[in-house]
């Protein structure tokens, strides 16, 4: 077969299609090419004004595992902290001129933020001990040369030599590790308003994929640092998952430092103070005993309650449903008395007398008891 019998064969081919399509009359449909805002609302991620409202079940997936940052205000003030302290101590550091700013404060998937790192650039990953957990700085190429620069005695006013493409040296490596051992002094200094925590260099990373502390889904707290040496700096980035900031999540929920959500210790102390002169009712109780409701419902004035307690017997002496002390019930003078025996939450003495007053509020025994009545 040659090639103008293949050229034959495809123009049969393609005159039975026009003719079944007349036949038909019903012309050919050419493929629609969707455009991004159909893209965008087919996957839900429609903004505009009826966007928010309606939102796809795909878009609910999608953004489930995010947490706003604004949900962690104390964290804004660590941060702030954290670049008043570098400021200091990396000038000591570099015996140069160091600002120290915050870009931003964001929270985000630890998967989407491996992903969108710039390389070359060194991943550490440290520990923090308290709260047996991880997190990951990251210092980017340009901040890298800079601080080697600095340390080495690069000329001022000179741009730090960069050579890209090759791996990172020793020397650059150490250098870079003593810069992150002074910030991570610095971060546990700004935690230390909150709770006690030690930040610990675990290891130094040039391959995200190396440095995964968190599931890729997980929701993490990314604060954004420029440091700026005259006309040299960079970027540091610090990244904290959510289930590393669990344990003081509840301190980073206060909305400022010290908060007490409410609690007001000049009127605790008022009351704790005014409790010990507060009059409260004793109930000295003889027996008790389990009846059926329909006993109960039964009992008519004239009957009798036949109580298992004897002269002299024990007795407890309670304070609403608190059993306080035991006792023995007995008389003095022209009023029926208790003899405190055994005191279990108070320091009363024993052989201390609650008497000379009304303690029951019925006739029990042939004694009158005051306040609290006897059961």
């Amino acid at each position: 077969m040659t090639m103008s019998d293949d050229d034959d064969d495809l123009a049969a081919a393609w005159g039975a299609d026009l003719d079944a399509e007349a036949e038909s009359g019903e012309p050919a449909q050419p493929a629609r090419v969707l455009n991004q805002a159909e893209i965008d609302s087919l996957l839900g991620f429609d903004e505009g004004p009826a966007g928010h409202e309606a939102v796809s079940g795909m878009q609910r997936i999608i953004s489930s595992g995010l947490i706003s940052y604004e949900r962690l205000p104390m964290l804004e003030i660590v941060f702030d902290r954290l670049v008043r302290i570098m400021s200091t101590s990396l000038r000591n550091f570099t015996s140069d001129n160091v600002e120290v700013s915050i870009d931003n404060i964001i929270s985000l998937r630890f998967g989407d933020y491996l992903n969108s790192i710039p390389l070359p650039a060194m991943l550490a990953v440290f520990k923090a001990e308290e709260w047996d957990n991880y997190g990951l700085m990251v210092i980017d190429s340009a901040m890298i040369y800079s601080i080697v620069d600095v340390l080495l005695g690069g000329r001022r006013g000179t741009a730090a030599m960069r050579i890209e493409g090759r791996p990172y040296t020793t020397i650059e490596r150490t250098l870079v590790e003593r810069l992150i051992h002074v910030v991570l002094a610095d971060l546990s200094a700004s935690f230390d308003p909150l709770c006690p925590i030690t930040f610990r260099f675990e290891r130094l990373e040039v391959n995200p994929r190396f440095a995964t502390i968190s599931r890729l889904s997980n929701a993490a707290v990314l604060g954004r640092l420029r440091i700026d040496m005259e006309d040299r700096g960079g970027r540091m980035e610090m990244l904290l998952p959510y289930a590393t900031l669990e344990p003081v999540r509840e301190l980073l929920l206060q909305q400022f430092m010290g908060e007490k959500f409410g609690r007001d210790s000049i009127w605790e102390t008022h009351l704790a103070e005014e409790l010990w002169s507060t009059d409260i009712a004793l109930d000295v109780v003889l027996d008790e005993q389990v009846m059926r409701l329909c006993d109960v419902t039964d009992l008519r004035p004239g009957h009798r309650i036949v109580l298992n307690a004897v002269a002299g017997g024990p007795v407890q002496i309670r304070c609403g449903t608190v059993h306080l002390f035991d006792g023995h019930v007995g008389r003095r003078k022209n009023r029926v008395a208790v003899r405190i025996d055994t005191p279990l939450l108070c320091s009363v003495p024993p052989g201390g007398n609650i008497g000379g007053g009304n303690i029951g509020g019925g006739n029990a025994g042939g004694g009158n008891f005051g306040a609290g009545g006897a059961r």
